[in-house]
């Protein structure tokens, strides 16, 4: 072998020089021939205005192909049972990694998921208390919510030596899951009382649920149905009569000479109403739905969701179902202090998860939460624990925005775990418009310049210094510090909250100020959501707008959700003289071989599925002779395939000039979402992108108050301004708005601030201040008045 001297330099193994992910003509949605190469084992942060292509090309390109290549390497057998994933549109991905995608996605809904049994500590404390808890009662199983208890005997033949023998066998199963709730912690009812008036017959309008009354189909349905007298009060229904009446199973049946379906009102009411998203609910609707439906707390297992005998095996008297209420960072000391050396690898496997949760900033959660009940930005930060101490490295993590939900205190925590999981020798792409994280980046992709169509199009891409000096949109706007007002508006009357105790709240009493812009403020996890969504009494007139998911298919879009559709069919079935009806690609004007979907889905089992666009109709969704008929010299296909900013323009004037769709545009255009196009799948909306559509619906409501749960999530910059203003033109139209925001700038702009504090958990839950934003600035007693004083530079 030959010695190396001092003076040369040895040759890079040629394994090294794969140090970029190269992104070569990526065509996604709006992405137009994106050609980019990102450094790996670095921190690249994606930045651009909302709807300028981040998320097409972070998780709809890099990641999804990563995700591909990795599930085509199992057998065809275990493919079978994975989601199909097709190709991006991309010419050429090369140097990927194993990609591991940490979005915002909510947590499961299903009321039986749990913060524990989403990050697998339940499934841990359950066999610890299996090993250690007094009385014994059985395995793991048995402290288990999702587990009920079952008992069966039977005989069973078996042959042996040529011979059939019966023997009689028993088996038991013991379960931890409560038989009066099945798991749920909470028993929902209707209230018969909210569905019929019983001292009424039918025939009087004894049915008052919504769409029954006035002999409609829905009423003459249970009068002509034979079950039961239509004259007889429903108080003197026999049994049979009251349960054939609320509850029958569907039977075919013949109404006035047509074939229907018969169905007891209770299961006809639940699939009708109960099932469907209450934010797209007529306000009447909603509001039958709010009286009728009655959620209480499990009385036989306490919300605890656990039997009695799980309930009463403990260690050291505390019992599973007492662990899993315990603060997460009390539980860590709890666990720390147990000295069992019989179960000693368990202990530390638990204590090293709860401390992530701690050291992550989650530590004022419970094990019991129900994981549905967790912000976006809280679900991100769960999802992150499995990661922290992980021994991989050279992993792709992708994030969409770490700090969703975030006080600015809390932002340098999550820059330090960003850096931490860069620091292992792994790659960390970030979605982000915080400023505070983009200036920690190593390397920054902007992406725009303007978003929809408008954007695609890489603006920007190399160090946060040349970001600042490189006159895009983003680098406009790095350094932007909303000022302080100068005056203040003066409230006009007062929401009083008493005796607050929701969560974490200890017993606030508050008067929130109405006719002002209100900021509810303080750390992630201070109860600022409990005040606001649980505490504010029931018929104050509150509109509450959330970041939820909107339920609804691909085939729902801003248009159908918002009540668009139906004045556009009305506009385009008058100036043509035809039927609404041939207008939506959900009923007759539907294309025949797509079924108005646009695209046609083949199924190929394992392999990823094929869309390919429907050849009859060339992806428009409507048959060709609907595409015949013109409002203003568009079809209905081109209107829908509109920006909102170019529809409102087109609805405005001239032969489409229809009023009701140019007042809905003009609130699309008013939240922010003027670039998103009136047909886009709901499916493809950010959470800010959701609260800003339900802000838009509800801004024609007759409420007065509104509460905002952090309506900045996924805005830019720049569009933090344009919020700004229409808060604003909320207040002086007359309405009061109660925002639950972290973002200084909204802080800043505020005419009244609550913080909550000091800490988070049972050490939050207290109003800390109360003010304008300049005196809890002057006052600087916050942590909250520490930061606001450093942004507006006080």
């Amino acid at each position: 072998m030959a010695e190396e001297t001092g003076t040369t330099t040895p040759t890079p193994h040629v394994a090294d020089s794969h140090g970029l992910i190269r992104v070569h003509g990526a065509r996604e949605n709006n992405l137009k021939d994106v050609s980019i190469e990102i450094p790996k084992r670095r921190l690249t942060v994606f930045t651009g205005v909302s709807g300028s292509g981040k998320s097409s090309l972070v998780f709809d390109t890099i990641a999804a192909e990563s995700q591909r290549l990795i599930n085509e390497t199992y057998p065809a057998f275990v493919q079978g049972f994975m989601p199909n994933l097709a190709r991006p549109d991309v010419d050429v991905l090369d140097g990927l990694t194993t990609a591991i995608i940490v979005d915002q996605h909510r947590m499961g809904g299903d009321p039986r998921s749990t913060v524990g049994t989403a990050t697998d500590a339940d499934a841990v404390l359950r066999i610890l208390f299996s090993r250690l808890g007094k009385p014994y009662i059985g395995s793991p199983k048995a402290f288990s919510f999702n587990i009920a208890s079952i008992s069966g005997a039977g005989a069973v033949t078996v042959e042996r030596a040529g011979q059939k023998v019966k023997e009689r066998r028993s088996f038991s199963i013991t379960g931890g899951m409560c038989p009066r709730c099945e798991g749920r912690g909470a028993v929902t009812d209707l209230d018969l009382a909210q569905l019929y008036d019983e001292t009424l017959s039918l025939n009087e309008g004894a049915i008052t649920v919504p769409g029954y009354k006035g002999g409609g189909w829905n009423s003459r349905l249970y009068i002509e149905s034979g079950f039961f007298d239509p004259d007889k009060p429903i108080s003197k229904f026999t049994e049979k009569e009251l349960r054939d009446f609320l509850h029958r199973e569907p039977t075919r049946m013949k109404i006035a000479g047509i074939n229907m379906t018969y169905e007891g009102l209770i299961p006809r009411i639940q699939k009708s109403m109960l099932s469907k998203d209450k934010e797209s609910m007529q306000p009447h609707i909603r509001e039958f739905v709010e009286r009728a439906v009655t959620f209480a707390t499990c009385p036989d297992c306490d919300g605890t969701r656990l039997n009695e005998g799980a309930r009463s095996s403990k260690i050291d008297g505390i019992s599973i179902a007492d662990a899993c209420a315990m603060q997460i960072s009390d539980l860590a000391a709890w666990v720390k202090g147990l000295d069992e050396p019989s179960v000693a690898p368990l202990l530390t496997s638990l204590g090293r998860t709860l401390d992530s949760f701690v050291e992550i900033g989650l530590g004022y959660l419970s094990l019991g939460r129900p994981a549905g009940t967790l912000s976006g930005g809280e679900a991100q930060r769960t999802k992150m624990i499995r990661h922290l101490g992980s021994s991989l490295t050279d992993v792709t993590y992708v994030f969409d925005e770490p700090t969703t939900g975030l006080h600015p205190h809390d932002i340098q925590r999550m820059n330090g775990l960003l850096l931490r999981l860069r620091d292992k020798g792994n790659t960390v792409l970030v979605v982000e418009h915080k400023p505070e994280v983009i200036a920690i980046a190593d390397h920054v992709v902007d992406l725009g310049p303007g978003a929809g169509a408008g954007g695609g199009t890489v603006c920007f891409q190399g160090t946060v210094e040349g970001l600042r000096t490189g006159g895009t949109i983003t680098g406009r706007h790095f350094g932007d510090r909303a000022a302080l007002k100068d005056t203040v508006r003066k409230p006009t009357g007062t929401l009083q909250i008493r005796g607050a105790s929701t969560h974490n709240l200890r017993d606030v009493d508050v008067d929130i100020p109405l006719g002002v812009l209100a900021v509810v403020t303080g750390v992630a996890g201070s109860g600022k959501s409990s005040l606001v969504q649980g505490s504010i009494p029931a018929g104050a007139g509150v509109i509450s707008v959330d970041q939820g998911a909107i339920r609804g298919s691909r085939r729902s879009n801003p248009a159908t959700y918002t009540g668009l559709l139906d004045p556009i069919r009305k506009a385009f079935a008058k100036q043509n003289g035809v039927k609404p009806t041939l207008f939506s690609p959900n009923s007759e004007g539907a294309c025949p071989t797509c079924n108005g979907a646009g695209v046609i889905y083949t199924d190929l089992a394992m392999m990823a599925g094929v869309a390919t666009t429907c050849e009859e109709c060339d992806g428009k969704r409507f048959e060709a002779s609907v595409l015949g008929y013109h409002l203003g010299g568009r079809d209905i296909s081109e209107v829908l395939a509109m920006p909102v900013t170019e529809a409102e323009e087109f609805f405005a004037a001239g032969e489409a000039h229809t009023p009701a769709a140019h007042r809905i545009l003009q609130r699309l255009k008013d939240v922010g979402l003027g670039y998103l196009t009136i047909g886009q799948p709901l499916t493809t909306l950010s959470g800010g992108e959701r609260q800003r559509l339900k802000l838009a619906t509800h801004m024609a409501d007759k409420g007065g108050v509104y509460v905002l749960d952090e309506p900045t999530a996924g805005l830019h910059l720049a569009d933090v301004e344009q919020l700004l203003g229409l808060l604003d033109r909320l207040v002086d139209s007359g309405k009061s708005v109660i925002v639950v925001e972290h973002h200084q700038a909204v802080m800043a702009h505020a005419d009244w601030i609550i913080d909550l504090g000091p800490g988070a958990g049972h050490d939050g839950g207290r109003i800390v201040f109360e003010g304008t934003p300049a005196d809890l600035v002057a006052a600087r007693a916050t942590l909250t008045a520490e930061h606001l004083a450093e942004y507006v530079g006080a």
